[in-house]
């Protein structure tokens, strides 16, 4: 059995979680919070937690080690998407500066986390760059796709790159467009899921051309997701082994699609946790080893 940190799709082996106990915490935090932080609408929190529950059972049943991020008042609810703080590799973890202002104390609650668990610290991103965890996506074991958004810009990506160039890793950039605009939640990984080596999740109307052939010249099979299951992130789509996927129910066509490219898809009702904070399966989790 050999592992590696650098793959989106192979079988999980552990993960990084914040749950909404110790993320959204109560209803209160919640009211004070949803606006501020764009979200469509508040969640309810007895209603999170269930959905919670469910998605969280889907990855105990598949034996993934679970590991948590505690409770920390230094950060708000958006913390329970815990892939955007840090980025994992295989020479040591990266330490993010958020896009986002309002997460700017998140990337510091994971480096305490991983001093503490004795993982090793390849980098941290400074001021005035920033990168999000969300802005990349492993393609294979030494490509790492990133995006540039308004939540990672320039000297984020010339920083990442500084980090990982050296140790043979290339870096593909992927200019985004301006979409919705600075206060949307935007990222490489709303339009693209890797699920397994030569198969991904896109949804090609808000993708690079450059990047989406890059993409098709490497084998990727692409499933393209309709543009009326967009919003409801039918692109957020999480591997938990080579095509065999975790995704937010109520997209019937891409699910179709995926199933119809041989995948297993499992589905968590996520209108709390995911749609209303534009956060789906990927988001929600920070994927640390997997294994093939």
């Amino acid at each position: 059995m050999k592992t590696t940190h650098h793959s989106e799709y192979l079988q999980l082996r552990s993960v990084y979680l914040k749950s909404t106990l110790n993320a959204f915490i109560s209803d209160i935090h919640l009211s004070e919070q949803w606006k501020d932080l764009n979200y469509l609408s508040r969640p309810n929190f007895d209603e999170a937690v269930e959905e919670y529950d469910v998605f969280q059972k889907s990855l105990i049943d598949q034996n993934i080690d679970l590991r948590y991020f505690p409770l920390d008042s230094n950060v708000k609810i958006d913390s329970i998407y815990c892939r955007d703080a840090s980025i994992v590799t295989d020479f040591g973890m990266i330490i993010c500066n958020m896009g986002k202002g309002e997460r700017i104390n998140e990337p510091q609650s994971h480096l305490e986390v991983y001093k503490q668990n004795n993982i090793p610290i390849l980098g941290i991103i400074e001021a005035p760059g920033t990168l999000e965890g969300g802005d990349v996506a492993w393609l294979d074991k030494s490509t790492l796709a990133v995006g540039h958004t308004y939540r990672t810009n320039e000297e984020g990506i010339s920083q990442l790159k500084a980090l990982l160039e050296p140790k043979g890793i290339e870096v593909i950039v992927a200019e985004l467009p301006h979409y919705r605009g600075k206060q949307d939640v935007f990222h490489l990984m709303s339009i693209l899921s890797p699920v397994d080596k030569d198969l991904a999740v896109v949804y090609s109307p808000l993708m690079p051309i450059k990047f989406r052939d890059e993409l098709i010249k490497r084998g990727f099979e692409l499933i393209e997701v309709p543009e009326e299951e967009f919003e409801s992130m039918g692109c957020n789509v999480l591997a938990l082994a080579p095509r065999h996927c975790i995704m937010v129910d109520g997209n019937p066509k891409t699910r179709a699609l995926l199933e119809a490219s041989g995948c297993k898809v499992e589905v968590y009702k996520g209108e709390e946790i995911s749609v209303k904070g534009g956060g789906g399966p990927t988001c929600l989790t920070r994927p640390m080893l997997r294994i093939y």
